[in-house]
């Protein structure tokens, strides 16, 4: 090998390989000659013609081939654009006769996984600005269909995730997610199951019934629903019925998260503030309009303009006061440090609620009753809840970005990516990168 094609063989990463020649294309795909001082013209395309310098191995078992079976035509890889240029690797792999898993495969090769028609670096580089900008965007800049980005993508965060140590699990977040008015599916909502240890997806369903979270729970071993702690998850009751369905899963604790707790009492505060001001006449209408986020808000997230006039409102009437009084008295007792403190301060609400008259009230009473032992597992465990509303924002952002999903699954992974953020470092991003390296046998790192 000269010393123009082993500096080549260097310079792409292909140390164990010989570079045979690298020429360039036109878009027709005519060799273009070029004369000495010329330049080839922009966007052809590069061509690097490679060929084996050591054993083929097995693309399943790595295993050394004791033979070659079949000689096979000549493919393309994209790689990387080198020089402003788009590239491409050229070679004819062939079907070897494997001695340890005594089949014939084709050859591994150390750029690329089988049936794909991408470099893994190329791959890695463009999930990684999938990761900040649309797949159209990302196609545009290096001249590949979104269909082609699409795939690339997948492949590089399958085999991220595929690499990644197992987390697990433990304590297991239950939420359900509006899919909208314009989707094309069955079900209007979908079931997102996620490991709040770490705030990662886990698994996606379609629908939110009690049938829908039970065909997660039969994926479980018997050593996976043992090491189950607890399920956080809102008030659906088809959710808490699907846990408890399961007798491998009656040691486990069901707990509701603060955020579902409080919508319950912002919706008697609301409906409370519809009576006393809509309903009441024009001249209250008028003095209640655009206050119903400011009763919502939590009093100390209020600015002292915004607490002056909300003070102004409450003077209006006593049951709105006694209400929003209710409402932020409940929040300060989900903050209670443990469960005896909580209980104290959640029977002092029902004693506040058990013989009113008002719909809105009773209603709130009701329901902090029949859920009254899933509040209390709140203040006993104290789970990291708060990942299950930000697993939302996280969904919302993706599908804002990409103006709309239809495969889950891809999501799914998204989702991961997203949120295991393996970007926001240094030793993350090596990391992510090096499953793309063209070294043979390398083990992730």
């Amino acid at each position: 090998m000269g010393q123009r094609s082993r500096i080549l063989a260097h310079v792409l990463g292909l140390g164990s390989w010989r570079v045979l020649d690298a020429f360039f294309e036109d878009d027709d795909g005519v060799r273009i000659t070029l004369d000495d001082g010329c330049e080839p013209p922009p966007g052809a395309l590069l061509v690097i013609r490679v060929e084996r310098r050591r054993a083929a191995r097995c693309s399943y078992c790595s295993g050394i081939g004791s033979k070659r079976h079949e000689q096979l035509e000549a493919r393309r890889w994209r790689d990387l654009p080198w020089s402003g240029h788009p590239t491409e690797i050229e070679y004819a792999p062939c079907r070897i006769k494997c001695r340890r898993c005594d089949a014939h495969r084709v050859e591994h090769l150390s750029w690329a996984g089988p049936f794909q028609r991408q470099t893994r670096r190329l791959q890695q580089h463009l999930a990684l600005e999938a990761a900040s900008m649309p797949v159209m965007h990302v196609a545009v800049l290096h001249g590949l269909s979104w269909a082609t980005v699409r795939r690339a993508e997948g492949a590089a965060l399958t085999r991220w995730d595929a690499t990644r140590e197992p987390v697990a699990l433990r304590l297991v977040g239950v939420d359900e997610k509006w899919l909208g008015r314009r989707h094309h599916l069955g079900h209007d909502y979908v079931t997102i199951v996620s490991n709040l240890a770490n705030g990662e997806p886990i698994w996606i369903g379609y629908g939110r019934r009690q049938e829908t979270l039970a065909a997660w729970i039969a994926t479980l071993s018997p050593e996976q629903k043992s090491q189950i702690r607890l399920f956080v998850m809102d008030m659906h009751e088809p959710f808490r019925l699907a846990v408890r369905a399961d007798p491998q899963l009656a040691h486990v604790a069901i707990v509701h998260d603060p955020f579902h707790i409080m919508k319950r009492a912002g919706q008697a505060v609301d409906e409370m503030r519809r009576q006393v001001f809509f309903r009441a006449g024009p001249e209250l209408r008028e003095i209640g309009r655009g206050s119903r986020w400011l009763l919502l808000r939590a009093w100390e997230r209020c600015t002292p303009g915004s607490r002056r006039r909300l003070e102004l409102l409450l003077a209006r009437n006593r049951l709105l006061a006694r209400t929003y009084q209710i409402k932020e008295e409940l929040r300060e007792v989900l903050h209670a440090p443990d469960r005896a403190a909580m209980k104290l301060g959640l029977d002092r609400i029902l004693r506040r609620t058990q013989a009113h008259k008002h719909v809105p009230l009773r209603k709130l009473h009701d329901s902090l009753l029949d859920h009254y032992e899933r509040i209390l597992a709140l203040g006993e465990h104290r789970p990291p809840t708060g990942r299950v509303e930000a697993l939302n924002n996280n969904w919302e952002t993706l599908v804002r970005r990409a103006r709309g999903y239809r495969d889950h699954n891809y999501l799914l992974l998204k989702l991961r990516f997203m949120i295991a953020n393996p970007l926001s470092s240094e030793h993350g991003v090596a990391r992510f990168l090096a499953l793309g390296l063209p070294a043979p046998l390398r083990r992730a790192a």
